[in-house]
């Protein structure tokens, strides 16, 4: 389980470098997210093809209405996030986007049967507060807090792909990465031809660059070690784990973007966390 745990906590902190990147890329959500999950998938399918390995027919049968509904999820959770992106702070953005392991430690006696003490029904509550500091809501208002119910709305649809991996079996990491990428850009395709035009969108070399590692790096390898990780991790210690994003994200967010936070921000992310991690440890104590 240890190297199970260290899959999850690389390709948290890979995951904690996306809002950076995106932020230079000046193309609609929508069409990253397109391209992150072709390209994601196609590196996966090189993968494989390198390996030799082969997809077992029955086992990809057997799977096959959770890894679409699933891989249609991580789509449409991939492009409310890059729209929290752009409407407030990364910090800010991916916070709200991390609500989202406190939703699964909620929800998992219900759908996973795995039980949920005092201690972090607590530390879930101080996080959902912590949040509601974070949003700004407080003090400009549901309209200024846009970029936050974007990364809530992001935070659902991760919960909801967190709890239905628990449901995929016999599958190797990569092979149930490669399919989740590929349904998630067939998911976004048809939204962003209805959308978007593409062919107005300029190409450059540093966009290219930016690209390739958001579809390579943040994609295809961030979660085939993620996925290759919650299998065999419970999944209220995945949330726990989940919060090393954030706390790289902050960061970058501070002292490369140079993104400023007002005090109850600043308090709101920092009780988000103290409570989530706190969580963690005390469970293990136990």
């Amino acid at each position: 389980m240890r190297a199970d745990k260290t899959r999850i906590v690389l390709a948290m902190i890979i995951f904690g470098t996306i809002g950076l990147f995106r932020r230079y890329i000046p193309f609609p959500s929508s069409l990253i997210a397109l391209v992150r999950g072709f390209l994601g998938a196609f590196f996966l399918i090189v993968v494989h093809f390198i390996k030799g390995e082969k997809i077992e027919n029955k086992v990809l049968k057997k799977n096959l209405p959770i890894l679409f509904i699933s891989g249609a999820f991580i789509g449409i959770n991939w492009i409310l996030l890059f729209e929290a992106y752009n409407y407030t702070f990364v910090s800010i953005a991916t916070v709200c986007y991390y609500m989202a392991p406190v939703f699964v430690i909620l929800l998992s006696p219900i759908v996973l049967r795995e039980s949920l003490t005092v201690k972090k029904f607590i530390c879930s509550t101080f996080a959902f507060i912590g949040i509601i500091f974070v949003s700004g809501v407080l003090e400009t208002g549901i309209v200024g807090a846009k970029g936050t119910l974007f990364g809530l709305g992001a935070a659902v649809f991760y919960a909801a792909v967190v709890l239905l991996n628990k449901f995929i079996t016999d599958m190797s990491a990569n092979d149930r990465t490669l399919f989740q990428l590929l349904f998630a850009a067939l998911t976004i395709l048809p939204y962003v031809l209805i959308t978007e035009r593409i062919t107005t969108f300029e190409l450059n070399t540093k966009i290219i660059v930016l690209l390739l590692v958001i579809g390579i790096v943040h994609t295809g390898i961030a979660y085939t070690l993620y996925f290759g990780g919650i299998g065999k991790v419970p999944a209220q210690t995945v949330a726990i784990f989940s919060y090393i994003d954030p706390i790289v994200a902050v960061i970058l967010s501070v002292s490369v973007l140079h993104e400023g936070l007002s005090p109850l921000s600043a308090i709101g992310i920092v009780l988000v966390l103290v409570a989530t991690i706190l969580s963690e440890i005390k469970s293990k104590k136990k």
